[in-house]
């Protein structure tokens, strides 16, 4: 097995799934796929719930949903889940991680060399210095703006995307991204710009999804590692 993953190109809009916000199969699946279909990079499925049942049923669901569009679902946090879908989907399946989950390492050993996996680094080098040398796909950074996903999460500087890029690796913004937000966060350097309420909501996920990805479109990124993918 090689240290590091296959380069991918990773650039645009990642959508991220609430449970709160999309309660049941039928609005999750339904919003999910405005979203794919209006055009987007990645889908994460998040649900921090305890019901295994439920959460093998949707993100089998979704995976089935993704594979329509060629585009890779991601599971946050829950690698075993994640493992159970990779056998079912192969790399269309992926996982985020957080600093109390599985390592990179153990997720690169469970899921293979080219599976999306990514990692949340807050706002610290030293954390994607160890998630890029552990052979992650991409990096995630955040929150930079006010979140009413996680408010109370630590606050991060725009500064560490430009310094993050020497990583080589695809940057991720996550924290009160939206229309007004888009511009200086790509122009920062982030590739993917990760989204929940923005998206999932709005009323019309599809005409939100259009808008956001036009915005990123129309950005464009100082130094991009898709560019050189």
């Amino acid at each position: 097995m090689s240290d590091r993953p296959a380069c991918r190109p990773l650039n645009g809009l990642y959508a991220i799934t609430d449970s709160h916000l999309l309660p049941d199969d039928e609005r999750l699946l339904d919003a999910c796929g405005q979203a794919l279909e209006a055009g987007i990079a990645l889908l994460q499925y998040r649900d921090k719930s305890d019901d295994v049942v439920r959460r093998r049923r949707q993100s089998d669901a979704l995976a089935a949903l993704c594979a329509r569009y060629a585009t890779p679902l991601i599971v946050n946090d829950d690698l075993a889940l994640a493992g159970w879908l990779h056998e079912r989907w192969g790399d269309g399946v992926g996982v985020h991680l957080g600093q109390q989950d599985a390592s990179v390492v153990t997720a690169r050993a469970r899921l293979g060399d080219t599976a999306i996996i990514g990692a949340t680094c807050q706002g610290s080098l030293e954390l994607a210095e160890r998630a890029a040398g552990q052979g992650a796909s991409y990096l995630a950074f955040g929150r930079f703006f006010a979140s009413r996903t996680k408010p109370d999460a630590a606050p991060a500087s725009l500064d560490v995307l430009a310094e993050a890029e020497r990583f080589g690796l695809p940057r991720v913004a996550i924290g009160g991204i939206d229309r007004n937000t888009i511009g200086p966060t790509r122009t920062a350097g982030a590739e993917m710009l990760a989204v929940v309420h923005a998206l999932f909501g709005t009323a019309d996920v599809a005409g939100a999804t259009r808008e956001l990805a036009a915005a990123i479109r129309a950005t464009p990124l100082p130094n991009s590692v898709t560019e050189r993918c």
